[in-house]
């Protein structure tokens, strides 16, 4: 199966977010590639939230290219199998913590963000991601800093978008 197919499968078994989910499912329909970074009409990406619900906190990176507290992700590669995969690949690396699992039942939301010239928009399927017992995190080369931040500290560095995909990941703890 072809990662722009399972996209198509985990949008359309996603049952929140009705429009956006559509929205997101029109543009995979009207662009083969819209998978990839190389789709000048956006494309989807995948992300996860890192979190430790054991020590109610949540590890954020500092975005090099935009100064901005967020969950790790990031655009979709050609050994990606799955937007799962994706997702799981993505906060390994902007990590640095083995060991992550997923949490079941799928993407926690969607979120859909303009971007700069020469692309217009990410699609982004985002995701959970829990963190073993003891994890150690390393700041990537994509990122200025990774950190810890309790639940009740994440409103106040980063945006609505990650404020929400917190919330959603907590209620379905």
């Amino acid at each position: 199966m072809s990662l722009h197919d399972d996209a198509v499968l985990v949008l359309k078994g996603y049952e929140d977010q009705e429009e956006l989910r559509g929205t997101y499912l029109d543009h995979l329909a009207a662009h083969p590639d819209g998978v990839w970074k190389a789709c000048h009409a956006g494309h989807i990406t995948a992300s996860a939230l890192v979190i430790d619900p054991s020590r109610g906190q949540v590890l954020l990176t500092l975005h090099k290219k935009l100064r901005m507290w967020l969950q790790m992700g990031g655009h979709c590669e050609p050994a990606d199998t799955s937007l799962e995969a994706a997702a799981l690949r993505e906060a390994t690396e902007e990590s640095g913590i083995p060991g992550l699992t997923l949490l079941p039942g799928g993407p926690v939301r969607l979120d859909r963000h303009p971007i700069p010239p020469p692309c217009h928009c990410h699609f982004d399927v985002q995701y959970a991601a829990l963190a073993p017992s003891g994890a150690v995190e390393t700041i990537s080369d994509e990122s200025l800093d990774v950190r810890w931040f309790a639940y009740d500290e994440v409103a106040d560095v980063a945006d609505d978008s990650v404020v929400r995909l917190l919330e959603a990941t907590r209620a379905r703890l």
